[in-house]
C-alpha cells in the first residue's frame, strides 16, 4: 500500500510516498526562497512559492515512483488544537483534494505537527511507541513545544502540552542570532558548523517556569556577545548550548511531572549535533529522527495517512 503526503510549512513544500510493503520513504522537497537578510516569508509569499514547487516537486517525485497510489494525507494544520490556521497550509491541501478527486482515492487530514511526530518514530524505528505513552518535542522555527502524546483511535494520536517558549521559539532565536552573524536564512547548519570550531566553555541556565522556557534573554546576550567583539563562533556556541539548557530543563520537567516515558525529539532544530549529542550524554530511552526527517518533511505526512487508511 502507498499513501502520498503533501506538506506546505512556511519552510518548506514537501511530497513523500511511503510503501508500507517496503516499508521505504521517498521524498522530494524544496526550501521555500527567502531574500537575503531576511527572516522568513509573509504567508502570502509562502502561498505563492508553494504553487510554483508543487508541480516541480511533483514531476520529480513521480519520474522515480510510477506505481499506483492507494490514499493521499495532507497537513491542513499546524497543529490539532482549536484554532490552528497558516495560509501556507491551503496550497497544500488543494494539491491534495485535486489529486483525491482525480483519482478516486480517500484523503485524509492531519496536523503539521504530527507529521513531525511520526516522521522523527518512524526514522528512529519506533513506530511502535504509538500503541503506548510518551513526550515528544517539536523545536523548530515556529514552536518549542514539549508534549504529552497517547495513542487515538480518531486522530492515531492525541497531543497535550506539557510545556512551551514563552516568547521566542528555539528556531527564532538561532536564525536572529545567525543573522547577527552574517549567515543565510534558515541559519541552522551554518550556525552549527561555525559553532563546532569554538573552543569556548559555557554552562547556561535555563530560565524556566512552570516548565516553560524564555529565550529572549539569550538573543540579548548574543547581541553583547557580538557587539563586544567576540569571535563568531564563540558566539554561535553560546546559542545552542543556551538552546540545548532550555530544552534540557523541558525535559527534566517533563520527565518529573508526568512520568519517566520516552522521549522523542522532533523538528528542524532537533538535528543539530550539538544539541542532540549533549542530551543523548545526559538521558537514557530518548530518540532523534536523522536529519531528513527532522526538518519539515510530508513523510511524517504519508506514514500517518497510511495508518488510517490500514485501520478502517
Amino acid at each position: 500500500m502507498r499513501c502520498l503526503g503533501i506538506d506546505t510549512s512556511n519552510y518548506t513544500t514537501s511530497l513523500a510516498i511511503y510503501d508500507t510493503d517496503t516499508d521505504e520513504v521517498v521524498q522530494a522537497k524544496k526550501l521555500l526562497p527567502v531574500k537575503e537578510g531576511e527572516l522568513g516569508l509573509r504567508q502570502s509569499d509562502a502561498v505563492f512559492h508553494h504553487t510554483k514547487q508543487l508541480p516541480d516537486l511533483a514531476e520529480e517525485l513521480f519520474s522515480v515512483h510510477n506505481g499506483k497510489i492507494d490514499c493521499i494525507a495532507v497537513s491542513s494544520r499546524p497543529r490539532n488544537i482549536e484554532g490552528s490556521y497558516m495560509p501556507c497550509f491551503l496550497a497544500g491541501e488543494g494539491l491534495a483534494r485535486t489529486l483525491a478527486a482525480t483519482l478516486e482515492v480517500p484523503l485524509y487530514r492531519t496536523s503539521h505537527q504530527i507529521g513531525h511526530i511520526l516522521a522523527a518514530l518512524y526514522s528512529a524505528g519506533m513506530l511502535s511507541l504509538l500503541r503506548e505513552k510518551f513526550i515528544a518535542f517539536h523545536v523548530s522555527g515556529g514552536t518549542t513545544d514539549c508534549l504529552v502524546v497517547e495513542p487515538d483511535a480518531e486522530n492515531l494520536i492525541s497531543i497535550t502540552e506539557a510545556a512551551t517558549s514563552s516568547d521566542l521559539k528555539a528556531g527564532q532565536l538561532i536564525d536572529r542570532v545567525g543573522l547577527m552573524l552574517g549567515l543565510a536564512f534558515p541559519c541552522g547548519k551554518e550556525l552549527e558548523k561555525l559553532a563546532a570550531a569554538s573552543q569556548a566553555s559555557f554552562r547556561e541556565k535555563p530560565v524556566l517556569k512552570n516548565g516553560n522556557c524564555c529565550l529572549s534573554g539569550i538573543e540579548n546576550k548574543c547581541r553583547k556577545l557580538v557587539d563586544s567583539g567576540n569571535p563568531p563562533e564563540d558566539t554561535a556556541l553560546f546559542c545552542l548550548e543556551s538552546v540545548f539548557a532550555a530544552v534540557s530543563g523541558m525535559t527534566e520537567y517533563a520527565l518529573t511531572e508526568y512520568g519517566k516515558f520516552p522521549v522523542v525529539y522532533a523538528g528542524g532544530v532537533m538535528s543539530d549535533k550539538i544539541i542532540a549529542d549533549k542530551l543523548k550524554e545526559k538521558y537514557e530511552n530518548i530518540y532523534f529522527a536523522s536529519p531528513e526527517f527532522s526538518c519539515d518533511n510530508s513523510a511524517g505526512v504519508a506514514i500517518f495517512g497510511s495508518m488510517v487508511y490500514g485501520g478502517e
